[in-house]
């Protein structure tokens, strides 16, 4: 079992804030994850090839079809401030 003072420098290093009931809460969900990744390598995995997905998903994205772009005009159209044909910031820093 991990114990609370892991928890903690865990989350010091995550740079989280937890109080004592979710520092407690944390404990549990990383004690049920460590006992996962124990059943896993307890497992006979010679000649199983890595996979990045369990199923094999095809393509997922549409075509990339060349569309009609817009003209200077109609992309600042709706600018709140334009300059030499381009939009105005302000300057940072």
């Amino acid at each position: 079992m991990i114990d609370l003072d892991t928890v903690r420098h865990v989350a010091r290093l995550a740079r989280l804030g937890l109080d004592d009931d979710e520092l407690e809460k944390m404990q549990a969900e990383m004690d049920a994850i460590l006992g996962h990744i124990e059943v896993i390598q307890s497992l006979d995995l010679e000649g199983v090839p890595p996979t990045t997905h369990v199923v094999d998903l095809p393509n997922v994205l549409g075509e990339d079809v060349p569309r009609p772009e817009l003209s200077a005009d109609e992309a600042l159209r709706e600018a709140p401030r334009t300059a030499a044909g381009g939009f105005a910031v302000s300057r940072i820093g």
